[in-house]
């Protein structure tokens, strides 16, 4: 059985305002749960396709900075 993530994820969310977007991903966060994961893996691949050069050299150093800290 080959279920499309990416597919599922976008099409739930297309329709999503920007305060739906917010409340998903933080809920998402809070949550904890491990099931909630691909769906953020999704939600950054959207954003980092969408994102500049620039944009993606600082989530990477936030992200290596994050990461220095735990």
């Amino acid at each position: 059985m080959n279920f499309d993530i990416r597919g599922a994820v976008i099409h739930n969310i297309h329709n999503m305002n920007e305060e739906e977007l917010q409340e998903l991903v933080v809920d998402s966060i809070q949550q904890r749960e491990e099931k909630l994961l691909p769906g953020l893996g999704v939600l950054f691949e959207v954003i980092w396709k969408n994102s500049t050069e620039e944009e993606r050299q600082e989530m990477i150093e936030t992200l290596r900075e994050s990461l220095s800290k735990q």
